[in-house]
């Protein structure tokens, strides 16, 4: 998933690890609830029923249900996200709740993406990180501008898939955007506002990193006209190389197939025959 630059822009040419070594069940995502350090389990209920009541008169005409205007986890990690403010998280529920609805996020499915899921473009992948992180997969290269709905549509159907993976007292994904063979033609920013926007108002602090791979000169200048866009999420991004995703994200039996040492994995292979 990369960025388009209309004509008028320029066009620049210590934790111990944790193993986990078979595939994580999916399951349906919904919200998780969580512990938090500034207000005790009374006053945090308290504000989970003010939002849902509020909710509830203001906006009724929204489902409800999981993900719903009902939710009360959803309604707490919102209201988490919003430093406890009910009117923020109101605010913030209502819009997400909407774009939900209108955008079909429960419609998603494995056979309703199967073809677009097929290009490539982006996957989650089986393991998790040595973190504990479901782990988002994008190659820019095999994206090309043109295909806006599908390419949405994908976009969340991973995201929800990735959600859908955590574990137990995870919170977060990572997300690894290969840029090997990255090229002005890839060039999406129609996309990548959509992108970091569903992130930034209906996906809250669920992205815990973004890893750019093997950035090219070409990306540079087009990252600082994307930078902006991340807002808050700048800081988690950090630009690294196919060795660091290999050594310090997974284990030589978890790593994906676009990032192993071929080298390496024959040796072992070897060894093991």
């Amino acid at each position: 998933m990369a960025m388009k630059v209309y004509a008028n822009y320029l066009r620049p040419p210590a934790i111990l690890p944790i193993r986990y070594n078979k595939p994580t069940k999916v399951r349906k995502f919904c919200v998780r609830n969580c512990s938090s350090d500034t207000f005790d389990a009374d006053n945090s209920r308290k504000l989970v029923l003010e939002v849902k009541g509020r909710l509830k008169n203001e906006y009724h005409e929204l489902p409800v249900g999981k993900n719903g205007r009902d939710d009360e986890s959803m309604i707490f990690w919102f209201l988490k996200d919003r430093k406890f403010s009910v009117d923020d998280a109101v605010k913030r529920l209502s819009k997400a709740i909407k774009w939900r609805q209108e955008f079909g996020v429960d419609e998603l499915s494995e056979d309703s993406m199967k073809i677009a899921a097929q290009t490539g473009k982006s996957s989650v992948h089986e393991f998790l990180d040595v973190n504990g992180k479901p782990v988002l997969i994008v190659q820019a290269s095999k994206h090309f501008p043109g295909m806006q709905d599908e390419d949405e549509k994908l976009c969340v159907f991973q995201i929800e898939k990735a959600l859908s993976k955590l574990p137990e007292g995870q919170e977060q994904i990572l997300a690894i955007v290969d840029l090997r063979g990255f090229g002005t033609a890839n060039a999406d920013m129609n996309f990548l506002t959509f992108l970091f926007d569903v992130f930034y108002y209906y996906y809250p602090k669920r992205l815990g990193q973004i890893l750019m791979v093997e950035a090219p000169f070409v990306f540079k200048p087009l990252w600082q006209l994307a930078k902006p866009l991340l807002k808050q999420h700048a800081s988690l991004v950090r630009f690294c190389s196919v060795e660091t995703v290999r050594e310090e994200y997974f284990t030589p039996n978890t790593v994906p197939a676009i990032f192993r040492d071929e080298k390496a994995t024959e040796v072992v292979s070897g060894n093991q025959g």
